[in-house]
């Protein structure tokens, strides 16, 4: 059965993959990135009914105004997927500059509750729909150096968690750890060992029909992404 999934981030890395690859299988996407110039190329090589708008997650005005657009023109989702996020340059957490920690703590938190708050209730409103939230292993384990993306993974990991606890009968909130994937966003972390990780080639190919196999029961179930 086709479905509507709704991505953040899919500028690059997992979120474009995931995009690719949905729309492969005949789903249609609704996708989110802050790079204007990058959303231009994505709408030329995805046309419609596949839809896709600038829209920072972090600022709230800009997606409510993308949510009225969407639930006008479309049923609501059938899958949200929060998977945008940025981490830290590596350093002791106290030598992380005040506004770079204010805008992860934007993007990996406030940018999903942004999204869970103006197109859940649409959701709701139906009593269907799966939400997932992208974590990490550093949602669940900590390492130095990285204590402002910790912060934000363990967070979500709560929020997600709490959120299934208030949803209705045949809805889900899922918090999903995708595992370690060789990003953009992982050679920051790791540097040169980045390149020793699953390509988003071959992680894309499990991540896919996984999430489209997830259920109303799994709600609430901290989940990962099988290699």
């Amino acid at each position: 059965m086709t479905k509507l999934i709704l991505i953040t981030g899919v500028s690059k890395g997992l979120g474009y993959a995931m995009t690719e690859r949905f729309i492969q299988q005949g789903h249609t996407v609704i996708g989110c990135a802050r790079s204007s110039n990058t959303i231009e190329k994505i709408r030329q090589k995805f046309s419609a009914p596949n839809d896709f708008t600038a829209v920072d997650v972090a600022n709230e005005q800009q997606v409510e105004t993308w949510a009225e657009h969407v639930l006008n023109k479309y049923e609501p989702p059938d899958i949200v997927i929060n998977n945008a996020a940025i981490i830290n340059y590596p350093a002791p957490l106290w030598e992380i500059p005040s506004a770079e920690f204010s805008q992860l703590i934007d993007v990996n938190i406030k940018g999903v509750v942004n999204i869970i708050r103006h197109f859940v209730p649409a959701m709701v409103k139906k009593r269907r729909g799966i939400i997932v939230n992208f974590g990490s292993g550093w949602g669940r384990s900590t390492s130095a150096h990285v204590a402002p993306y910790c912060a934000s993974k363990w967070a979500i990991e709560g929020l997600t968690r709490s959120l299934a606890q208030e949803l209705p009968a045949g809805m889900a909130a899922i918090p999903l750890n995708p595992g370690i994937i060789h990003t953009d966003m992982l050679s920051i972390s790791f540097g040169e060992e980045a390149v020793n990780y699953t390509p988003v080639s071959e992680w894309v190919l499990n991540a896919v029909p996984f999430i489209l196999g997830l259920k109303p029961t799994d709600n609430g179930i901290p989940l990962t992404v099988p290699n």
